[in-house]
């Protein structure tokens, strides 16, 4: 009996062993972001790309927060080992956990960005000059980089509010990698969404997701090692 507990041990961690769960851990999550926003992303993908929209998409966009935050918190405590995959029901906990927190950072954020788009989509209506539109845009990229590193902080760590926008302020510039990182990770969303479409980002989800959890290992490091008792 021993020996077949170390048989099926021993398979359970091995390379392929470790390929097929992480595919596995992967798919599960992606069906779960599916399903956690796919009713409010469906309009999204059929909404005219007009300014006058974005106060919409921010809306439809809400649900989104919540469910990244989950899919961090199921990757991050997901083992590889085949005999102890339970990703849905980490993803859950995490959803459960985290909600109430993400959504007090990711709709403040979501009606921030709105301002700014807006502004700069109609800043010759308004009355604002060309110029304008460099530090509308860097203003921009500042609240959503901070805002990157407050939803992994989050998902994965139990601070106050105003302690996880110190700490994620603290490490935009304390980890520059992890902003960058993050700065690249939404220039390539940004990318496949102008010349594919929002439906493919969707369907790479969980490795987008997975991709953003390695970009913040050295904030995640940092925060555990000194601010974690």
């Amino acid at each position: 009996m021993s020996g077949a507990a170390q048989t099926w041990r021993q398979f359970g961690d091995g390379p392929l062993s470790r390929i097929t769960s992480r595919v596995y851990i992967l798919l599960v999550v992606e069906l779960l972001l599916l399903l956690t926003t796919l009713p409010a992303l469906l309009p999204l993908l059929v909404l005219d790309r007009h300014p006058s929209n974005l106060p919409l998409a921010a809306l439809l966009l809400v649900p989104v927060g919540p469910a990244i935050s989950a899919a961090l918190y199921a990757l991050r405590h997901q083992r590889t080992d085949l005999t102890d995959l339970h990703p849905a029901a980490l993803f859950w906990r995490g959803y459960r956990a985290n909600a109430f927190g993400v959504l007090r950072i990711w709709v403040p954020t979501l009606l921030w960005l709105t301002v700014l788009a807006v502004n700069l989509a109609y800043r010759g209506a308004v009355g604002l000059p060309g110029w304008w539109a460099v530090p509308l845009v860097l203003i921009a990229v500042a609240v959503t980089l901070c805002m990157a590193n407050a939803l992994v902080i989050t998902s994965l760590f139990d601070f106050r509010t105003r302690d996880v926008l110190r700490l994620a302020v603290h490490f935009l510039l304390r980890t520059p990698g992890v902003s960058v990182g993050n700065a690249l990770l939404l220039a390539a969303a940004a990318g496949i969404t102008a010349v594919f479409s929002e439906a493919v980002l969707m369907l790479l989800a969980s490795i987008a997701v997975l991709a953003y959890l390695r970009v913040s290992d050295p904030m995640i490091h940092l925060i555990r090692k000194e601010f974690v008792a």
